[in-house]
């Protein structure tokens, strides 16, 4: 997000907890929010970074990423100290709560997984269906898992049930103004298991074409769910393709990953559209598809001068690791990025690219 926002001209400030060394290169003042291996932002660390901020007098807003929707009182004091240039923390927290927001989508006739909520998450129906726990505040696929009845007894309040569904795992990239939306694209979303979590999110590929009646269903969704909540900015519909038929899985109400596939413009987009309510031009057809997908350490290790080296080198990897940084296995490395004239294209450039990756790791600098 942070390199993204500069190559559309903003003079950004980075606050996160892995400070990556395109992160670090690419803003001009980096601040870390916690320890990189808790992988947990620090409340008094993020308060008082934005504090300090919002008394320089020449910092616009902030714009949260992945994981602050799971936060939302640290969201909401933080948008006290410093403009939120996004969707309101009202609206979050409205589009975080499963009834409400599948209450919204049965209003409007929008088809998604059956669900479990409230006591009725407590148990499971003797249906023969597969069902899953989900936590409403999670992100990235790692809170999903199977349900049993042994974890259901001491289900907290954000958790339900969602019936396991067919179809290709698919997101919808979209900016909005609170009442209108538009859509830059459909993606494929590269989901994978690690361990016990068998829905992890690994990466993501796109645009990629939508049959019509797929793609209409898609567009009623967003614009719905637009008005309902009054998303602003980058936003991202979380749905399952099946043939025509999509089911809607869940918004992500601030920029998504899948920011990375749509060029310049985005974070440029996010901002006219937060603060002017400006929604950009429809996009306009192109051949290339994008992807990228997180590379996940196969053992322990330390990233040394070498390997540092090694990843800077590389023009297909970001969210490289500073020399020095340690990971356990499974930790998230590094991110690698492929281009092609088609979605399989890709996934297979980038699935060359990661396993050549791994494997610079098992041999010696």
């Amino acid at each position: 997000m942070a390199e993204a926002a500069v190559r559309d001209g903003f003079e950004v400030v980075a606050l996160d907890l892995f400070g990556d060394a395109d992160t670090r290169a690419a803003a001009s003042q980096w601040i870390g929010l916690g320890e990189p291996a808790s992988l947990e932002i620090d409340d008094a660390l993020t308060l008082a970074a934005l504090r300090d901020l919002a008394h320089r007098g020449d910092v616009r807003g902030w714009i949260a990423g992945s994981g602050f929707e799971g936060r939302p009182r640290l969201l909401a004091e933080g948008a006290q100290l410093l403009p939120l240039i996004g969707t309101a923390v009202s609206a979050v927290c409205r589009v975080r709560d499963p009834a409400l927001f599948f209450d919204v989508l049965a209003s409007h006739g929008i088809h998604h997984p059956p669900v479990r909520l409230g006591a009725l998450a407590r148990t499971l129906p003797d249906d023969g269906a597969r069902w899953l726990v989900k936590d409403a505040l999670g992100c990235g696929g790692w809170q999903v898992r199977p349900a049993t009845p042994e974890q259901l007894a001491e289900l907290p309040a954000h958790h339900y049930l969602q019936q396991q569904a067919p179809g290709v795992p698919m997101s919808a990239t979209f900016v909005a103004n609170g009442r209108q939306a538009v859509i830059l694209g459909f993606n494929e979303q590269t989901v994978r298991r690690f361990g016990t979590r068998p829905f992890v999110f690994c990466g993501v590929v796109g645009p990629v074409a939508l049959g019509t009646i797929a793609a209409s269903r898609v567009q009623a969704a967003v614009r719905a769910l637009t008005g309902a909540f009054e998303l602003r900015g980058l936003c991202s519909l979380d749905f399952l393709r099946d043939g025509d038929e999509i089911a809607v899985l869940e918004v992500n109400p601030r920029p998504p990953a899948s920011l990375a596939l749509y060029g310049d413009g985005v974070m440029a987009a996010h901002v006219q559209a937060c603060l002017h309510g400006v929604l950009p031009a429809p996009p306009v057809k192109r051949e290339r598809v994008d992807g990228t997908e997180i590379v996940f350490a196969r053992h322990d290790g330390q990233v040394d001068a070498a390997l540092a080296r090694r990843l800077a080198a590389r023009p297909d990897t970001h969210d490289r690791p500073n020399a020095g940084t340690r990971f356990a296995a499974g930790d998230p490395l590094c991110s690698l990025a492929a281009s092609g004239a088609t979605a399989d294209a890709v996934r297979a450039a980038l699935h060359q690219a990661r396993e050549a990756l791994l494997d610079t790791l098992e041999t010696p600098s």
